[in-house]
């Protein structure tokens, strides 16, 4: 009688101890699945990654940090840290992204002569160029590189296309667009020489800068209205 209570003091134990292993198998799944994404303009708009933003219809991309701060837009809770792309320490490679600068820069002239059309064309073809680029000759490391920079830029030049005759939409985006083909020539090389220029007075004051392929400053964010505002700040090669 005494093995028989024991052999069943014994199977309580064990199934106590796989009932306990399976909550914590399965709060840690829920822990890895409550991550929160947000939006790269817009960071206090949060949701599931790949969900859209509530203002500007981008993917919600950036990861938010578990301690960051709450905020009261929207149905979000935590707002989303900025991150900061220039940090990226690949060594420039000989693969050629000149097929990508190309219509950047055509953008970016577009919009020194505020000429809507042209930027949202010119747009339209550095969403097609992204899509076209070929990643075969790639490391494993330069491929999550460029990822990772290519999946902002191309839904701002998408935005960028899809928005001719509302130029000051399209040079919000063209402003976070110029920092991520900034990280792409730092990251890749530009094979060519090129100018990091900044505009001080963009974005109520907090600045913005652009790519370009002369030293002469022509101002993409005000066009016409303050053509030469700005200075340059790195030369790029």
């Amino acid at each position: 009688m005494k093995q028989i209570f024991s052999i069943i003091a014994i199977s309580l134990l064990l199934l106590s101890a796989c009932k306990t292993k399976d909550i914590a198998e399965t709060n840690a799944t829920e822990t890895q699945t409550d991550q929160l994404y947000a939006c790269s303009m817009h960071p206090e708009v949060i949701g599931k990654k790949g969900e859209k933003c509530s203002k500007c219809s981008m993917k919600l991309t950036v990861p938010v940090k578990e301690d960051a701060p709450e905020t009261t837009i929207a149905d979000t809770t935590a707002t989303a840290p900025t991150t900061d792309k220039t940090s990226i320490t690949t060594t420039p490679s000989k693969i050629s992204i000149k097929g990508l600068l190309d219509p950047y820069i055509q953008l970016k002239n577009a919009f020194t002569k505020d000429n809507s059309n042209d930027a949202a064309k010119a747009g339209k073809a550095l969403e097609a160029a992204f899509k076209s680029f070929d990643k075969s000759a790639l490391s494993v490391e330069q491929k999550k590189t460029f990822d990772d920079i290519e999946e902002d830029a191309r839904e701002h030049a998408e935005h960028i296309g899809a928005n001719a005759g509302k130029i000051a939409h399209q040079r919000e985006h063209f402003d976070m667009l110029s920092k991520d083909m900034y990280d792409l020539v730092k990251a890749f090389g530009a094979g060519q020489t090129l100018y990091k220029d900044f505009c001080p007075m963009y974005n109520d004051n907090k600045g913005a800068i652009w790519l370009s392929e002369s030293k002469e400053i022509k101002n993409p964010y005000y066009g016409k209205s303050m053509l030469t505002c700005g200075s340059m700040k790195e030369e790029l090669k």
